[in-house]
């Protein structure tokens, strides 16, 4: 059995009808990835429904909520070591629906009772994280049958409001380009720059003049040259880059100018 991974539904629902847990509250992650161009959304199948679904948990009444959206991302989906930025908070009187609620008890066998826990309202706390696709080997819970990557434009149908959250993580990443890095956890460990200018432009969705996103990039000192690829003729191959990983996580945390 995978530690930190409930296989039963014993397991996955009787903790939260506990003490243990906060009533009402929950975290919902948006995790995105970079592949051919496009920017992806990491999303489960609900069981028995053709809906699809955020990776999210309950919090834990002896963890920060940072930790619970940690260890709830690394139990619904397998991912961990992943950065997590909180973005927004989800509280509208009926963003839950009792009719979703009652398909997805009904699919783990549980009897639905009027007052139970899981027909209650519930916040929920918005985080995102970027991630290197193609080291992402995403694994499906007791709650999902399958966990795949979609595109942004391209996205399924989602129970409760997590469309609604998918597009605010969205707004917040392109608001966030304007005074934190981004990058590290979305290329391999060197890169072109045109692939790192292919991020920012895929997710403003516009073009960036070139000389002037190179010239404000190498200016942070967050990226270290490397040796020239070697696919073509010497004076046309491209430099490769790295990230200074201490710099890169310094100005993740005090912010600068990028003047798009």
């Amino acid at each position: 059995m995978k530690k930190g991974i409930a296989h039963t539904t014993e397991e996955a629902i009787q903790p939260v009808a506990t003490e243990a847990y906060l009533p009402g509250l929950s975290v919902d992650n948006v995790i995105f990835g970079f592949h051919a161009d496009q920017l992806k959304v990491l999303l489960l199948e609900c069981r028995n429904r053709k809906d699809w679904m955020l990776p999210g948990g309950y919090i834990r009444k002896d963890e920060s909520v940072d930790d619970a959206a940690k260890r709830v991302l690394q139990d619904r989906s397998g991912l961990k070591n992943v950065y997590l930025q909180q973005f927004s908070v989800f509280g509208e009187t009926r963003r839950t629906k009792e009719s979703v609620m009652r398909s997805a008890m009904k699919s783990l066998d549980i009897t639905f009772k009027d007052g139970d826990w899981f027909n209650q309202r519930y916040v929920t706390i918005g985080y995102y994280a970027l991630v290197e696709f193609e080291k992402v080997k995403p694994t499906p819970d007791t709650f999902s049958v399958s966990c795949a990557w979609f595109d942004l434009n391209a996205l399924p149908t989602m129970i409760f409001d997590h469309k609604e959250i998918v597009e605010q993580a969205l707004v917040a990443l392109r608001q966030h380009l304007h005074y934190k890095p981004i990058g590290y956890s979305l290329l391999p460990s060197t890169f072109t720059m045109k692939s790192l200018q292919a991020i920012y432009e895929t997710i403003l969705q516009r073009k960036l003049d070139r000389s002037n996103f190179n010239r404000k990039m190498l200016s942070l000192g967050i990226l270290e040259k490397k040796e020239k690829l070697f696919t073509g003729a010497a004076h046309k191959a491209p430099y490769q880059y790295s990230f200074n990983k201490k710099e890169y996580f310094r100005l993740l945390k005090e912010g600068f100018g990028m003047p798009f």
